[in-house]
């Protein structure tokens, strides 16, 4: 072969062996991202708010166990970003839709990858394509910044402490306090003090209780008045009889006031047997001179009565009589 040729073949071959170096770098590059290109997969979506540096090719873990990576990382709108996650067929039958999907960190300040969570319940088997729920995670920044404020709340609250201390230090009644050797003996009286009362508080709960107790079983004339359904019907009838005696007293109060206003009215008008026995001095003597008769009759029937208890005839039957008035009064 001439020399003029051998430049141009040297050409064809540095060419030859870049394109074959890119090409293994590319292969390396793929396969170090865990594309699965020789593998089966589908692909799942989830959308977050914040992806924190997420990229593509980033590791995605479905309950600690390497599951895929991620294909796509899309900016839907201002607040939606929307990532498209490769996954594992072989994972398939074990992915839900009701996993949860969430960003972590490989170790404490790692790389990004996206965690999907199963979850307890039953729910059908996600379908390519499907979005998952996401749950967000607290980052590595929100951390540093809650330690931030954190140390903030620290800083101020030693700084109380600070001040606390020193007015106590230079607080004579404080140490005056402490220093009183009776101080000691006061408080545990007090706290026995406190221990009685406690103890006689819950004695009278007890016996509260016990009452209480006793009253809903029925015992005592507490709780019978309150459980005795006879008692009670009793006390119902005696209302009742209470009320109708109220209604006839109050009839009789009537009747009363109507005899006394027509009393008054036949005194007035000079009517009646009132007025007769009032007015009449003729009817009065007759009926004094009628109860001197009667008074002079009953003293004659007495003596008659005294001669009959004489009489032998009649003497024995009014000492029997006598006899058995005596072992009455025994």
């Amino acid at each position: 072969m001439p020399e003029p040729h051998k430049p141009y073949n040297n050409v064809r071959l540095g060419v030859f062996v870049l394109g074959g170096l890119l090409l293994f770098i590319g292969t390396l590059y793929i396969i170090g991202k865990n594309e699965h290109l020789f593998g089966s997969n589908f692909e799942l979506r989830a959308r977050f708010t914040n992806v924190g540096g997420l990229t593509t090719g980033d590791n995605i873990r479905f309950a600690g166990i390497q599951a895929g990576t991620v294909r796509h990382i899309t900016l839907k709108d201002d607040s939606t970003i929307e990532v498209t996650l490769l996954i594992d067929k072989a994972l398939r039958p074990y992915i839900r839709k009701n996993a949860l999907a969430s960003i972590g960190n490989e170790g404490l300040m790692g790389n990004k990858i996206i965690n999907i969570t199963p979850v307890k319940g039953s729910a059908a088997l996600a379908e390519p394509g499907d979005l998952l729920s996401v749950q967000q995670m607290v980052g590595s920044d929100e951390m540093l910044a809650t330690l931030a404020k954190t140390n903030d709340n620290i800083e101020l609250i030693s700084e109380d402490l600070r001040v606390t201390i020193r007015r106590l230090n230079n607080s004579t009644a404080f140490w005056t306090l402490l220093s009183d050797s009776g101080l000691t003996r006061r408080l545990q009286l007090s706290m026995a003090g406190i221990s009685r009362s406690a103890a006689n508080a819950e004695a009278l709960t007890n016996d509260i209780r016990a009452i209480i107790a006793d009253v809903k079983a029925g015992k005592g004339s507490l709780g019978n008045l309150l459980r005795d359904t006879t008692l009670a019907g009793n006390l119902n009838q005696a209302a009742d009889r209470i009320r109708s005696a109220g209604a006839h007293a109050d009839e009789l109060a009537i009747t009363l006031n109507n005899t006394v206003t027509e009393l008054q009215n036949s005194l007035i008008r000079g009517q009646g047997v009132a007025h007769s026995l009032l007015q009449d001095p003729a009817l009065a003597e007759k009926l004094n001179a009628s109860m001197e008769n009667i008074r002079q009759g009953t003293a004659a029937f007495n003596q008659d009565m005294q001669a009959l208890q004489h009489n032998f005839l009649f003497r024995g039957y009014f000492r029997r009589l006598e006899k058995k008035e005596k072992k009455k009064a025994l």
